[in-house]
């Protein structure tokens, strides 16, 4: 089920996994902007497709994937939020029947080759952005209700400076506690804005959000994997006043040991399926 800023909907409907790809084949820059993009819209004149069979004030689905991916040409910029924005707005523009929609687009991330005058191009990663934003019609006004933007799929490794222990130990207990551990970590975040218009940032935060991220792996010795997430979480707080919000989920991901000689060299394998997961909210 989905979520909507503006409140719980008797029914809504939409389509999803919309891909675009945005080739800027001169040179200019950015030579790719791809987004794969979910679109909602609500609003009473959909309801006799429910109840009668009537779709007189239907946009058929397949219209709507035809309208993302013809009018991304028309789209010049190149962050998600603001992507997200211009399909929202034009859909309530072009089709008045609707009295909101929301848009979310994933970032399908290509970087230019070193040296390549952005001509050729690789799949870049892992991690990818993520942005959502609704839109409501007052009358004869649209006003953006949210903007949330995100990254997901960091996949972050540390050699040192991890411990885990101190632990509750019970019959259930087999785990011991490690003082010095190479840490595995997923992550994925997304944060809201103090006002929405600050999401409009042609990318700054969240490449500052990227960055921070890194930093804060890359610096801090941690007792848990929850601890690194609290660091991360009140460092985006303190540095990036337009976030209201943050919301993390990690995953410990840390690989199995299969032999090591003293603390100085290893070699791991994959670990078994069964992962812990760690959630964390904050709020300015």
């Amino acid at each position: 089920m989905h979520r909507f800023s503006s409140g719980p909907k008797t029914s809504y409907y939409g389509k999803g996994d919309v891909s675009v790809y945005r080739l800027n084949r001169d040179g200019t820059s950015p030579g790719v902007f791809g987004a794969n993009v979910l679109i909602l819209i609500y609003g009473d004149a959909f309801w006799p497709t429910y109840t009668t069979g009537d779709n007189s004030s239907l946009v058929a689905t397949d219209s709507m994937k035809n309208f993302i991916q013809r009018e991304t040409l028309n789209f010049l910029g190149d962050d998600l939020e603001s992507y997200c924005h211009f399909i929202a707005e034009k859909f309530l523009v072009t089709y008045p029947q609707a009295e909101g929609a929301q848009v979310s687009a994933s970032r399908i991330p290509y970087d230019p080759l070193p040296g390549s005058n952005e001509v050729t191009f690789a799949p870049s990663g892992p991690e990818f952005a993520t942005a959502k934003v609704e839109i409501v019609r007052e009358g004869s006004l649209l006003r953006t209700l949210e903007a949330r933007s995100g990254i997901q799929g960091f996949r972050l490794l540390r050699l040192n400076g991890s411990a885990f222990k101190g632990f509750v130990r019970d019959e259930y207990t087999t785990l011991p506690d490690i003082a010095n551990r190479p840490l595995h970590m997923w992550l994925d975040l997304d944060w809201t804005y103090v006002d929405a218009s600050a999401a409009f940032s042609s990318g700054a935060i969240t490449a500052a959000v990227r960055k921070l991220v890194h930093d804060v792996f890359d610096s801090f010795e941690s007792g848990s994997i929850q601890q690194v997430i609290y660091q991360i979480g009140m460092k985006m707080l303190a540095e990036i006043p337009a976030i209201a919000e943050v919301n993390q989920e990690a995953n410990n991901r840390t690989w199995d040991t299969v032999v090591e000689r003293g603390s100085s060299v290893g070699v791991f394998t994959e670990a078994r399926p069964p992962y812990g997961c760690l959630g964390l909210t904050l709020k300015r």
